[in-house]
């Protein structure tokens, strides 16, 4: 006769799940519907590659949906993310952070590498021998124009976002709902403002290393931008069908720590490539 095991044990044991495997399956067809597209190669005789990649992007897109919206369903009624699964969560999160700041220190490292050695040889293989850091003839941002109005963006957003976070400790729902509205906006904001910003930009990605190096690393953190707007958009749908709690609400906690990390690498970004790194040259982007 059957009977109904009790859970003795604070850890949840997930149900079996498609979503990996479908999930790397997708990821392996972006992967070769890039390398298809960037070396022009013909599948059955078609350029293929961009259809290829398109469907993989597809897959990838639908799994993050539906492997999410099952992790809300478990942190939902059924109370499977306990005390202990919410700090192996935290734990997660803050190695996935970890994570992406090391992605930042490898942008960091190639621009000063270029900019404190300008005369290294090694930059012969990178673009032409400069003097001087920028290289002459750069017009780079006047960083008290636009970057300085995008950094007072994300500040402020960085305010309003804790806003949310305590109105919702002390349940006060229209103050959380409030607060991401804006956040999301402001995020928004500082999107339009950075596209507008490299469509007045005097150079480009290619034919030097100070263009590869700015925009690399701020058009990364322009890609982590909106990404951040995704996830605090998601928490403001889960807020106003009323899926936060005052004591179950990782989801917005680590929505949080993302727009903070995102806050923080941007102050290291207008220090070390607006101000520092222009070098009294800038003219772009002033008009």
């Amino acid at each position: 006769m059957a009977q109904t095991a009790e859970v003795k044990h604070d850890y949840h044991l997930v149900d079996p799940s498609p979503w990996p495997i479908i999930g790397s399956i997708s990821a392996f067809g972006m992967m070769v519907g890039l390398v298809l597209t960037m070396k022009g190669l013909p599948v059955a005789g078609l350029k293929a590659g961009p259809y290829i990649f398109g469907a993989g992007l597809l897959g990838v897109l639908y799994v993050m949906a539906a492997w999410w919206t099952d992790v809300v369903r478990e942190a939902g009624p059924g109370h499977h993310h306990t005390r202990v699964v919410q700090i192996s969560h935290r734990y997660g999160m803050m190695l996935f952070i970890a994570s992406e700041v090391m992605f930042f220190v490898a942008w960091f490292w190639a621009y000063f590498d270029a900019a404190f050695y300008p005369n290294d040889p090694m930059q012969y293989s990178r673009a032409e021998l400069v003097a001087a850091w920028p290289p002459k003839g750069i017009e780079t941002f006047d960083p008290w124009h636009l970057p300085l109005l995008n950094t007072l963006i994300l500040l402020t957003s960085g305010t309003t976002v804790t806003w949310a976070h305590h109105a919702l400790l002390e349940n006060d729902r229209k103050g959380l709902i409030q607060g991401l509205a804006l956040t999301i906006g402001l995020g928004v904001l500082f999107s339009i403002c950075q596209a507008f910003e490299y469509s007045h930009a005097a150079f480009g990605f290619s034919g030097h290393i100070y263009g590869s190096t700015f925009f690399m690393a701020t058009g990364f953190h322009g890609f982590h931008v909106i990404v951040g707007t995704i996830f605090l958009a998601v928490c403001l749908v889960r807020a106003l069908r009323g899926g936060f709690t005052t004591t179950q609400h990782l989801g917005f906690e680590f929505a949080a720590w993302y727009w903070h990390f995102v806050d923080v690498v941007w102050l290291f970004l207008f220090a070390a490539i607006y101000v520092w790194g222009s070098g009294g040259g800038h003219a772009a982007g002033a008009h």
